[in-house]
């Protein structure tokens, strides 16, 4: 549509032609400020918020830690926590080496059989 068929559907609907309140507030980040959010938390998944927002400064688009986790959200990532797996203690570890020497001088065969 053209400017001034535009201007003219305004002045019949609205008998203005000055700008018109926004329905929807702007969004604070832009697409492609967004788009660099998720790709530097995919390089790094445990990279933080407060880091994210100091990229963000970077790039020079600043903005909240509430907006980028927003942001973040809208594009499907969402913050978890790693599961607490514990360290081998050392009864599994001298364990481990008795069953590894043990089966040093077992065939490959007998090796493979074992372990599946």
């Amino acid at each position: 549509m053209s400017t001034v068929a535009s201007i003219i559907l305004k002045w019949k609907n609205f008998l203005t032609i000055r700008t018109l309140p926004r329905a929807v507030r702007p969004a604070k980040l832009s697409d492609q400020g967004r788009r660099a959010l998720v790709r530097e938390l995919t390089k790094n998944p445990m990279v933080t918020l407060t880091e994210l927002q100091r990229f963000s400064v970077e790039r020079g688009e600043p903005s909240r830690r509430t907006t980028i986790s927003a942001a973040l959200h809208q594009s499907g990532l969402y913050g978890r926590v790693a599961r607490w797996k514990p360290l081998l203690s050392k009864r599994h570890m001298t364990a481990r080496l008795e069953f590894a020497k043990r089966h040093l001088k077992d065939s490959q065969t007998m090796r493979n059989n074992s372990l599946v």
